[in-house]
């Protein structure tokens, strides 16, 4: 018997589990699990990777200059506060593993992403997980569960997977009213989606315990390419910069996202176009009895009598080759998340639900 053990807390963890890209036996499926842009990435960062591809025999820089000073330059921000990684997710860890241990607390809501629990435990650190209000961030149950081992409280705004999000005077009062030695991780990984919402950038710079998590996977259709990064107090940024790996991002990745923060006529386009499309699909999967919360999102939570139901039409739909995400995992058994997809795929989903709703199973 091995006496070969990993640290404590990460045995607790189970592995996550992304949305999936096919159904056995079935062709031209329609993949509306993942919450990637239907659009794909910006031409200008197809041609900025052509560009790059002849260079791969090269590391990649690794301060990450020009990929910061061109988010800093377009969303009118301080590059030097700006830290760069592997999708958000790595952002998500590094602040984990920098400012957690054992004995510590890490808060999150009910609803919430998966990472924020498994970064508490591959920490060491205890995750707290707290009530959200009818699906919606609930600051007042957070404060509650805030004690004086709480260390970090993420919150999705966005939140994934419920499309909900709460406005700036709500997350300026939880920012405030966190212990001494907490900080508020906000996670825009959907913020772009929100016009005019800056995901938490202001608060970050008015106070010293508030950091934004940001990521090119979503609007800007670089999910293959892991892209992410934040932005926080110049303390933090210190400290997350001497533990993250120092050629983390690839050369076509860091070209991929220059490229894509600069082509801001894409990014409005592609915006457009899926408050068009969430708003359509939304109203016609409410025809059929199927309701949402609004969304602020390039998804919606599909909600069901039971999940029974839920599950009938996930299977319904994938027999019509159509993937969407059981969201079982996230505590909401009788609901079902759908991508916004390109109008085709909105309409072919919507007729589907609407076929089932009517007794086509």
């Amino acid at each position: 018997m091995t006496v070969i053990a990993p640290q404590p807390g990460i045995l607790e963890i189970s592995p996550y589990q992304g949305g999936k890209s096919g159904v056995a036996g079935v062709s031209n499926v329609v993949k509306l699990s993942s919450n990637e842009n239907p659009f794909g990435p910006s031409p200008a960062a197809q041609e900025a990777v052509r560009r790059v591809l002849h260079e791969m025999h090269r590391y990649p820089p690794t301060d990450h200059a020009a990929l910061r000073d061109a988010i800093g330059e377009v969303l009118d921000l301080d590059p030097a506060r700006i830290v760069c990684g592997v999708g958000s997710d790595e952002i998500l860890h590094l602040l984990c593993q920098a400012y957690c241990g054992p004995g510590d607390e890490v808060i999150h809501t009910e609803h919430g992403f998966a990472i924020y629990r498994i970064g508490a435990l591959a920490a060491g650190a205890t995750p707290v997980e707290v009530p959200e209000a009818e699906r919606v961030t609930d600051v007042d149950a957070i404060l509650s569960a805030c004690t004086e081992r709480t260390r970090l409280v993420f919150i999705a705004n966005p939140n994934n997977p419920t499309g909900t999000m709460i406005g700036t005077a709500e997350i300026e009062r939880l920012a405030a009213g966190l212990p001494e030695r907490a900080m508020l991780v906000l996670d825009g990984a959907y913020a772009e989606f929100v016009e005019g919402y800056d995901g938490g950038a202001a608060l970050v710079e008015a106070r010293d315990n508030v950091v934004m998590t940001r990521t090119f996977s979503k609007l800007y259709g670089l999910g293959g390419m892991r892209v992410g990064w934040g932005y926080a107090p110049a303390h933090v940024i210190d400290v997350l910069n001497r533990i993250r790996g120092p050629f983390n991002l690839s050369g076509p990745a860091l070209a991929a996202a220059e490229a894509s923060i600069r082509d801001t006529e894409f990014v409005e386009r592609c915006r457009a176009e899926n408050t068009r499309l969430r708003t359509w699909l939304a109203e016609a999967l409410m025809a059929h009895g199927v309701p949402s919360d609004t969304s602020c999102a390039n998804f919606i939570l599909a909600r069901f009598h039971d999940p029974e139901e839920a599950a009938a039409c996930d299977s319904f739909l994938q027999s019509e080759g159509i993937i969407v995400r059981g969201v079982g995992g996230y505590k909401l058994p009788a609901a079902l998340r759908i991508t916004v997809g390109d109008e085709a795929s909105c309409r072919r989903v919507a007729h589907a639900i609407g076929r089932f709703k009517a007794g086509e199973r």
